[in-house]
């Protein structure tokens, strides 16, 4: 994934868990926040000790880093967000974590296909 799409330091995490909005399934947490300077988006991974040891818990970043990526032109623009890694997704597979993140990011509206409204057209103002 390339440098400009993650978030790197303390500031940008706590801003997002602060200031965001959460949704959550089984597997993964998703936290995000509007952010007008993340063309298209920024994202951020994190993955506890509660998972398993250091092998487990970067291949989980690693993986999810990827399917991100593979994504990155279905999630809308304009936005940070963090996923957060719950043990159950440790045992999934490459396609389960795919289905289980557009999930997540699905029920958060950040996908541009969801049914949710973006967080990018809730603040748009229609012109008549």
């Amino acid at each position: 994934m390339r440098r400009k799409l993650r978030l790197r330091n303390r500031e940008d995490y706590s801003r997002v868990y602060r200031g965001g909005r959460s949704f959550a399934n089984g597997q993964f947490v998703v936290y995000w926040s509007k952010q007008p300077s993340a063309q298209p988006f920024r994202v951020g991974i994190s993955a506890s000790k509660k998972i398993g040891n250091a092998v487990v818990r970067n291949r989980m970043r690693r993986l999810v880093k990827e399917i991100v990526r593979h994504m990155e032109g279905q999630i809308v623009p304009y936005v940070d967000f963090i996923l957060i890694v719950r043990k159950p997704a440790v045992t999934m597979s490459y396609a389960e974590l795919e289905r289980s993140i557009k999930h997540v990011l699905r029920k958060a509206g950040l996908l541009k296909d969801s049914k949710v409204k973006s967080p990018r057209s809730a603040t748009m103002k229609s012109r008549s």
